[in-house]
């Protein structure tokens, strides 16, 4: 050959070099993950997305990439990161939550979502649990139906207070539901309700600020992923203002909180992670069935139990999955 043919020839192949890569680019699938609160309180839950991933043999950053878009708590905002991660052409995504899951849902009915969400059926984000159609499925956490669960754990803790405050966020989709089942358990324990309602930082200091003038002698916390991203400042809150307080999670336990109850996030969102990794080999969300937690923890902060001058209940103990010493 000689040395002109030769150059052309080189010349030609290289220049479909990019063509090329591109077209591997594309083949590679990539997940959207629409988090309705902050990265950081996330962690614990996105490091077990990425292990449910990895066990269908996908490895963020090897063969997948991940665009995350959040919210920080933001509800309002997640219509149009939704409409973005659609625009750029996803191949799943992932709501970390009922507000995450709708606004995905309003904003593609062609993409796979899966969500962790409650109420999931109620609300419309599936026709049945087990028949999900359409292009959503996922795992339900029961985070708000386990909330008259723990007014009576809380109760049972504090059975001399006779005024237990709820907070919630009013801008939670579940919200006004919560408020009827819990006020149901409040007169069946026949104890006051005052609902306080908080939906940014400084609505959260101005409630717990009217917990005295209530003469709440404890709180049950939403089980809202608001309040679960906000976990530093309600403990904080909770140890300065001398209030017993019951949580969904076990991370606010773990941060200084009394106690919780509710199923395990991190199982949770492991669980979610396998599904978005079957339905990348080409599963269909409408044949994946919504799934529900079958245990929950119940955990006990004992050395805050201690600063709070409480007894633990014996009743209490001998069902805590975990006591925090």
């Amino acid at each position: 050959m000689r040395r002109r043919d030769f150059i052309i020839l080189l010349a030609g192949a290289m220049g479909g070099w990019p063509s090329a890569l591109r077209a591997q680019q594309k083949a590679m699938p990539v997940i959207g993950f629409l988090g309705s609160t902050s990265p950081g309180p996330a962690t614990p839950y996105m490091a077990a997305f990425r292990q449910g991933l990895s066990e269908t043999g996908y490895i963020e950053g090897q063969n997948l990439p991940i665009e995350y878009r959040w919210a920080e708590g933001r509800y309002e905002r997640l219509p149009g990161l939704a409409a973005d991660l659609v625009g750029r052409k996803v191949d799943v995504i992932a709501g970390n939550t009922l507000p995450s899951a709708l606004a995905a849902k309003n904003a593609t009915a062609t993409i796979p979502i899966v969500f962790s969400a409650s109420d999931s059926v109620e609300l419309g984000l599936v026709a049945s649990l087990a028949r999900p159609g359409g292009n959503l499925t996922g795992f339900s956490n029961l985070a708000s139906e386990l909330t008259p669960k723990r007014l009576e754990l809380l109760s049972e803790l504090v059975p001399q207070a006779r005024v237990i405050a709820l907070l919630v966020n009013p801008d939670y989709p579940q919200t006004e539901g919560v408020i009827r089942d819990v006020q149901e358990a409040a007169r069946a324990k026949r104890v006051e309700l005052p609902i306080l309602k908080a939906g940014t930082e400084s609505e959260i200091d101005a409630a717990f600020a009217t917990l005295a003038q209530l003469q709440a002698r404890a709180l049950v916390v939403g089980g809202d992923p608001f309040f679960n991203s906000r976990r530093e400042q309600l403990v904080a809150l909770a140890s300065r203002h001398a209030v017993p307080a019951i949580y969904g999670v076990r991370e606010n336990v773990a941060a200084g909180g009394l106690i919780s109850y509710g199923a395990s996030l991190t199982a949770v969102f492991r669980q979610l992670g396998i599904y978005a990794g079957k339905i990348l080999k080409g599963a269909k969300p409408a044949d994946l069935p919504v799934q529900q937690p079958t245990t929950f923890e119940l955990i006990v902060n004992l050395k805050t139990a201690k600063a709070l001058g409480l007894t633990v209940p014996p009743s209490i103990l001998a069902r805590a999955d975990e006591v925090i010493e």
